[in-house]
């Protein structure tokens, strides 16, 4: 892709110019990002899959490579010390000229423990990041993910470069073909199992190269919020289709979400006006506005749904101080995304880590930080008749307000849920999910 090489030297920079503001506000040297290792299996010689460290990744779309390493001080040209082993038992990724290449000085090693030889002796100064914490031991270093530099990090991936942009659209991209898939395979009656292989197919990634396991429901299991077990038998009819899944592109993650009727009845116009109300929510997203506000504000529009379909008997007001609709939706309404699904930041007041905490009466809100341009947030709101939650509701003198013939009537669809990839701009929001028709 043309975008990936014309936008990549200014991503380069812009983590040159983070690495050496730290670096020097911290008094370190230099950092060491390890891009992992594969982690072996309890009484086996089978590894687990290998995820690489959201750190490395960053700098250079190395994701499925273990025991790479990257050198960084902000200043002088960055180490890659890249792993190509001589093995016959597996395949060995093998390094090509590319856009990236050539803004790093290359080390290859043909054993994992040849990082020791790139290193220096003395590792005063120099900080370790990365998960294996025995290697950083073993290799020297005395510091280990500093919490200052680590937060800062944080903070500031939430501000996308115009390359990560282009690869968060090329995720979106991808995953939009599957979700076509899926839906056609839904609708010619497909099990969950069905389903799933179709999606796959369609976006040429199998489940490991998946960033989060698909939800995959049909029926009453989409009242599931995080189900993953993929039935392999077909229902003996088809009622209700949630699918939650992304795709992956050089280690950006898409998070997109969609619900089908099978038929035309009311759970279907249940679903077209959540889908308003989450186009409507979407647009809302503006610079130097409160997330926390916007979910909030979700409540009162999903009681406003709640009243008019006759499922809740009371005014939207009445309804969200009495904590009715978090019975339907216990869930916030969306989270950062970037590098990872649940990109990191989302918590924080500023650069050192200040934590700003979720309302008491919302804990489950992902997102607390103020809205600005160049971030990535999903949007995604649901309407869920969870067994759970309508008994405890049951239970409660709030129970009255309820017309339970007409929740009765909806729990074998499960539940709702719609999520857009959006971006917010200066002055306007770009959906990336919606600008691939994905409806």
């Amino acid at each position: 892709m043309k975008d990936l090489a014309k936008h990549y030297p200014a991503h380069i920079a812009e983590l040159q110019q983070r690495t050496e503001t730290i670096l020097v506000r911290e008094n370190i040297n230099t950092l060491v990002i390890h891009a992992g290792q594969v982690g072996k299996i309890f009484l086996d010689d089978m590894y687990y899959p290998f995820k690489t460290n959201p750190h490395f990744k960053a700098w250079l779309p190395i994701i499925d490579t273990p025991n790479c390493w990257l050198i960084v001080n902000g200043k002088d040209k960055p180490v890659l010390a890249f792993y190509q082993p001589t093995d016959f038992w597996h395949k060995v990724v093998k390094l090509g000229d590319d856009y990236w290449t050539s803004f790093f000085d290359i080390k290859l090693m043909s054993n994992a423990e040849e990082i020791a030889a790139i290193l220096p002796n003395n590792k005063q100064g120099m900080a370790y990041i990365g998960a294996h914490l025995d290697v950083a031991e073993k290799l020297g270093f005395e510091l280990v993910n500093p919490e200052l530099v680590l937060n800062y990090f944080h903070f500031h991936r939430a501000y996308k470069t115009e390359y990560d942009l282009v690869c968060m659209r090329e995720a979106n991209r991808i995953a939009v073909i599957g979700h076509n898939a899926a839906k056609d395979a839904f609708y010619g009656r497909g099990s969950e199992f069905d389903i799933q292989l179709a999606y796959l197919q369609a976006t040429g990634q199998g489940e490991n190269e998946m960033p989060y396991g698909n939800i995959i429901a049909l029926n009453e299991n989409a009242a599931i919020l995080h189900y993953t077990v993929l039935e392999q038998t077909k229902p003996k009819q088809h009622h209700s289709f949630l699918i939650d899944a992304g795709a992956n592109f050089n280690g950006y993650a898409s998070d997109i979400t969609r619900t089908y009727a099978f038929e035309q009845n009311e759970f279907h116009e249940l679903i077209i006006a959540m889908n308003e109300m989450q186009l409507e929510l979407g647009r809302s997203l503006k610079a130097n506005s409160s997330y926390v506000e916007l979910h909030i504000s979700n409540h009162y529009k999903l009681a406003a749904i709640l009243k008019r379909f006759d499922l809740v008997n009371l005014d939207p007001e009445a309804m969200v101080a009495k904590g009715i609709t978090s019975a339907f939706y216990p869930h916030g309404l969306g989270h950062h995304l970037g590098l990872q699904v649940h990109d990191m930041g989302g918590f924080m007041a500023d650069e050192t880590g200040t934590h700003v905490s979720a309302p008491e009466q919302y804990p489950f809100l992902r997102t607390t930080r103020g809205i600005e341009s160049k971030q990535v947030f999903t949007i995604e709101p649901g309407l869920y008749f969870i067994d759970q939650f309508l008994q405890d509701l049951s239970k409660s003198e709030n129970s009255k307000y309820i017309n339970w013939a007409k929740v009765d009537s909806f729990r074998k669809f499960g539940g709702i849920r719609i999520e857009d990839n959006i971006i917010v701009h200066e002055n306007h929001v770009e959906n990336m999910t919606r600008d691939f028709k994905l409806a």
